[in-house]
């Protein structure tokens, strides 16, 4: 059986930092992974999505619309953007954050209220304040290691295997914040 992970969030949240993080997590366990990138505008503060993909043999890095298992979103409107993607069981996981894109920001369309509410009612949805927990451990750039650490109980694999992975892929100065960060968000239950 394959499962299917995506990743969605805005430019310089981490989203593929966090697809590497799963995709070797899956490798080390012997799994067949698959991993897609989906850059957009990204530099620019645009939507950046991730596809990973693993099991006993996958053929194709490209999760389609109705068949997530798994949707981590960075950022509220980026869950609302990418639910479609999720299938009739699977879990999403936001971090409950607004960043505005540039049509709002210029007062071309405003920002949706109550995504998360909205989102409820139809999949069953997870919220975290992983920018909170990021800034108390003093470092708002691993909000996606906290994020990672919250939705790691849908993906599977044991703390420790999480850990290692985290500790061989985020940079070398960065390994024990990551670790904590990854650490909170996995007992934040």
């Amino acid at each position: 059986m394959t499962k299917n992970i995506m990743i969605v969030g805005v430019g310089g949240q981490g989203t593929l930092l966090t697809s590497r993080v799963i995709g070797k997590a899956a490798l080390s366990l012997g799994y067949d992974v698959k991993i897609s990138e989906v850059h957009g505008m990204a530099q620019r503060g645009g939507s950046v999505v991730t596809f990973v993909r693993f099991g006993e043999q996958v053929s194709e890095p490209v999760v389609e619309e109705g068949q997530a298992d798994v949707i981590i979103a960075f950022e509220r409107l980026e869950a609302l953007r990418y639910a479609h993607f999720l299938k009739k069981d699977g879990v999403l996981v936001v971090n409950d954050c607004r960043i505005d894109p540039m049509t709002v920001v210029i007062g071309a369309r405003e920002y949706p209220e109550q995504i998360l509410e909205g989102l409820a009612k139809d999949h069953k949805v997870y919220s975290i304040d992983a920018q909170k927990i990021a800034l108390e451990l003093g470092n708002s750039k691993v909000l996606n290691s906290v994020v990672l650490g919250f939705a790691a109980g849908f993906i599977g694999f044991d703390e420790k295997t999480w850990l290692e992975t985290v500790e061989t892929t985020v940079p070398a100065k960065t390994i024990e914040i990551n670790k904590s960060a990854f650490t909170r968000g996995y007992n934040n239950k």
